[in-house]
């Protein structure tokens, strides 16, 4: 990490640092993130991976909380089972506030890693170093496979939300498969990690006019078209690495059961109404 840091930043990183040197049951920091892979600015998270002794793990992991609140004002903290890591303490402390991500570890857990961290302080610096030297670095991009075996039955689960009136929830379903479809597959596009929708911001301009036909309004006319831009925009992004075996009977299958869940969404007024709008 080379840019400036804010000053907030800094003085936590100078205060956890000091925290890990003192006890004896750490042997290294670890700062991942936007602090090794850039574009970190004063709205960004701190990523830590905090290596304790093998001896220790149990000791520490047990007592993790008390470890995050001597390191500043913590104000809420809870463990990572729902991305599936439950070794991270995710972590708000301020005021000002600032987010924490507290990943305890051990020297073994480095032989795998999504992205090569930043070494903040070690008690054997050649001793991590050379692990991280050895170790199988790759970010975890999905395969064509994988998305095509996943985006069909997501489109036709967001739809049965639309088909019950369920707008809410069909909405939130097109925020999901951006989140895990559209966006990764417009970051391969662009040659970039597949980072769900992190800056997707700053790709081409028709991308994101793209995109941005799948962000419904809050009715049935409007999600289904969100439905249709959605389908029709993985067609497209499908194309730069074909899946080895597409699921049949798509896209004609989503597309027609998504007009049957628009007209059972949608009374008989309403629906003409939406469909020629001068009516």
């Amino acid at each position: 990490m080379t840019d400036t840091l804010p000053d907030l930043h800094a003085a936590f990183i100078a205060r956890i640092r000091d925290e890990v040197a003192r006890d004896a049951r750490l042997i290294a920091l670890l700062a991942g993130g936007s602090y090794v892979h850039g574009g970190f600015d004063a709205h960004s998270d701190l990523d830590f991976i905090v290596l304790v002794d093998d001896q220790k793990y149990s000791e520490v992991l047990a007592s993790r909380r008390r470890f995050a609140e001597r390191i500043g004002e913590l104000l809420a903290a809870f463990t990572g089972e729902h991305v599936g890591e439950p070794r991270l303490l995710i972590c708000l402390y301020g005021p000002p506030l600032i987010h924490v991500d507290l990943k305890f570890a051990t020297l073994a857990d480095l032989d795998r890693c999504v992205e090569r961290p930043s070494v903040l302080f070690a008690r054997d610096p050649h001793k991590v170093n050379a692990r991280l030297d050895s170790a199988a670095i790759a970010w975890p991009n999905a395969t064509p496979d994988w998305f095509e075996q996943r985006a069909w039955i997501w489109l036709h689960y967001g739809a049965t939300k639309l088909a019950r009136g369920e707008i809410f929830e069909a909405i939130g379903m097109l925020a999901f498969f951006r989140e895990q479809i559209l966006g990764p597959m417009l970051h391969r596009r662009a040659g970039r990690p597949q980072r769900g929708v992190r800056r997707i911001e700053t790709l081409e301009q028709h991308s994101l006019e793209r995109l941005s036909n799948t962000v419904p309004a809050c009715d049935a006319a409007s999600v289904r078209n969100a439905f249709v831009a959605a389908a029709g925009m993985y067609l497209d992004l499908r194309n730069d690495a074909p899946p080895r075996e597409t699921v049949g009977h798509m896209p004609q299958a989503v597309l027609s059961y998504l007009e049957t869940a628009f007209c059972a969404a949608t009374p008989p007024a309403q629906d003409r109404q939406a469909r020629d709008p001068v009516a």
